[in-house]
């Protein structure tokens, strides 16, 4: 039997009277119990990091779609309207909102989703200010 030390009777008195330490390691069955059964952390932390980098690759792929997209329809919509009785301010609106769309699509190809987000919401709001206009 071996003698009682100092670092015993601290540990007695952190574990309080419910704890029971288990095997040679010293833990207690509480806290074998409350820790998972998988403790592959390396594999998690993987895991996450290939959905941030899916998840980073999917928004630059729908902010420069996106971008493009709108491009495309406030020009067509800029070229209809430049053609009929329409005032100016009409057509100029239209380019005006599809030129931020595409700057909206550069900056989002360049990683910088947050920011085409917000100008792809400008563009088409000053796309609508030109068709309220007409």
């Amino acid at each position: 039997m071996r003698a009682r030390t100092d670092s015993d009777t601290q540990d007695d008195i952190h574990d309080g009277p419910q704890a029971e330490t288990t095997g040679t390691t010293g833990r207690t069955e509480a806290a074998d119990a409350a820790e998972p059964a998988d403790t592959d952390d390396d594999a998690d932390d993987d895991t996450d990091e290939e959905h941030g980098t899916e998840d980073a690759r999917r928004a630059r792929w729908t902010a420069i779609g996106t971008g493009a997209l709108l491009t495309l329809a406030g020009l067509a919509a800029s070229l209809m309207r430049l053609t009929g009785s329409a005032p100016a301010f009409v057509p100029a609106a239209y380019a005006l909102g599809a030129a931020v769309c595409a700057l909206a699509a550069l900056l989002g190809s360049r990683g910088r989703t947050r920011r085409a987000l917000w100008l792809l919401i400008a563009g088409v709001m000053v796309m609508a200010i030109g068709d309220q206009a007409d």
